[in-house]
């Protein structure tokens, strides 16, 4: 069975899902930009309609638009949202954060990891922006640092992801159990099936999977 996770911008939406087409919502503000933490009122609210659907909550953890490098301010608002989105019943948390040569910033996720009380953690496609010479590198570093899931698109191009399937299962076969590859960012409900027959992934991500 393929699991399907629905990318949310704010509430929009959410009443209308049910837990035999999406196992788990993303949920994001501001999908223009990539997408950004929401509010607390639209956690605390989502998280209510999801675990009522007995569907799970990923929360963004991203404080703006624009590159992955944070500075410390920057952090210290991920740590405090971190902790909200914890105490609001999020049940995964998703971030991203490189250096300014779009290498993992192994630095900022570890001073991040006490806010996160053990939650699965998801890396975002921040990780596309990373060199594909080193993102079987990248990808050791977060299975190591614990996160559980890696979305990407299989290249920084805007492309149909079906072109990067190769890549993908090339990732997905690295892997080998250790992080799951969720591909998102052009996934359908039409082309879903064959993605995941050409990559081996068992999850996608999209606003348009249902």
């Amino acid at each position: 069975m393929i699991l399907k996770e629905f990318c949310a911008e704010n509430i929009t939406g959410l009443q209308t899902l049910d837990s035999q087409s999406v196992t788990r919502v993303e949920l994001c503000d501001n999908l223009a930009v990539g997408g950004t933490t929401p509010s607390y009122g639209v956690i605390k609210e989502a998280a209510k309609i999801l675990h009522e659907k007995d569907i799970s909550l990923a929360t963004m953890i991203r404080p703006r638009g624009g590159s992955f490098v944070y500075n410390d301010l920057e952090l210290k608002i991920m740590e405090e949202d971190i902790l909200q989105a914890v105490a609001l019943e999020s049940d995964s948390l998703v971030l991203g954060m490189l250096t300014k040569d779009n290498e993992l910033d192994t630095e900022a996720i570890e001073q991040l990891m006490p806010a996160t009380q053990g939650l699965p953690l998801v890396f975002h496609m921040a990780f596309d922006r990373i060199p594909k010479e080193k993102q079987k590198v990248a990808l050791d570093q977060l299975s190591e640092l614990g996160f559980t899931r890696i979305l990407l698109h299989g290249s920084v191009q805007k492309n149909d992801i079906l072109a990067n399937a190769d890549w993908i299962k090339t990732l997905h076969t690295y892997a080998d159990g250790r992080i799951e590859l969720v591909p998102g960012g052009g996934v359908t409900a039409e082309n879903y099936q064959e993605l995941c027959r050409l990559t081996g992934c068992q999850s996608v991500h999209g606003t348009r999977i249902i």
